[in-house]
């Protein structure tokens, strides 16, 4: 049974996707790809969604404004059911903007790797992630499920980047760590129908990394009518630092602040080669 809040959210679709359709009366909606913005946590999950909305300004395709579609319950970190993730995913049509945190499961890589999806994965440097983690989980959102450990049981910072490293396998609600919590997304790196994107690479040519992100579109069968270097422009100007605010202020590198010799020992023995597989360091000298 559908919620009365998503009836709300199914009915306001619709109105936008008549008005979308009617701003751009030769392009047909129902013959436009999903875009779909999957991220890791804290890894720029602002900055592709901002992006992504801009799109609604280059053709016939709206926002959903449907749930982020997510491996895990926000509130309380259980995991969703496969069957519920992929009734989330079927909810979408043709001209939908979505996003999500979404685990590489094989049923999950059929949907939304098929040619009715533009699929897109931005990540970040874990080193990078598990201090924003920090500070989200303790000072931020204090609904998430581990606000409480982190504010009140763990008394500093190095043991709250401790346990966002090595996780938290013994609560009721288990936080593996930081290589368990990034491994169900690297299948996503090898899949040629999903543009997978580096939070970093946005700070060194944000230009270069939106002309990637509409060619992909592209490809897959997004239709627009102005011209590349305009439309790159539109994109370029959906994204609000204000909202996303480690982009454009040094939003890279910060890790090193935080890392004592002893975290930088700890972290290298939890990740083994990650970074090296993600392209962050050549070897485990740093």
């Amino acid at each position: 049974m559908v919620s009365l809040d998503l009836f709300a959210r199914l009915m306001r679709r619709g109105l936008r996707r008549i008005t979308a359709q009617r701003h751009f009366p030769s392009i047909p909606m129902n013959q436009m790809p999903i875009l779909f913005g999957n991220s890791f946590p804290k890894s720029g999950t602002h900055l592709l969604t901002q992006i992504l909305s801009g799109f609604a300004e280059l053709g016939p395709i709206v926002e959903s404004g449907l749930p982020p579609i997510l491996t895990f319950e926000g509130d309380t970190g259980k995991p969703r059911t496969l069957g519920t993730i992929l009734s989330d995913l079927a909810r979408l049509l043709p001209g939908d903007i979505a996003y999500g945190h979404l685990h590489a499961l094989p049923q999950v890589v059929d949907v939304v790797c098929n040619h009715s999806f533009v699929n897109y994965f931005i990540y970040r440097d874990p080193r990078d992630v598990v201090v924003s983690h920090v500070f989200y989980v303790t000072d931020i959102n204090k609904r998430h499920v581990h606000h409480d450990f982190y504010a009140n049981k763990l008394k500093d910072f190095e043991q709250r980047l401790r346990t966002s490293i090595q996780g938290l396998p013994e609560l009721e609600v288990p936080f593996p760590d930081i290589l368990g919590r990034f491994a169900p997304y690297l299948p996503w790196l090898d899949h040629s129908e999903v543009l997978s994107l580096r939070y970093e690479d946005f700070l060194q040519n944000v230009n270069a990394e939106l002309a990637r992100i509409l060619d992909h579109a592209v490809k897959r069968g997004f239709v627009f009518t102005w011209n590349q270097s305009i439309a790159i422009d539109m994109l370029n100007n959906a994204i609000k630092p204000s909202e996303s605010p480690t982009f454009r202020s040094g939003g890279s590198g910060g890790w090193r602040e935080h890392f004592t010799p002893e975290i930088k020992m700890l972290f290298k023995e939890i990740t083994g080669d990650l970074l090296i597989h993600l392209g962050y360091e050549q070897n485990q000298n740093w």
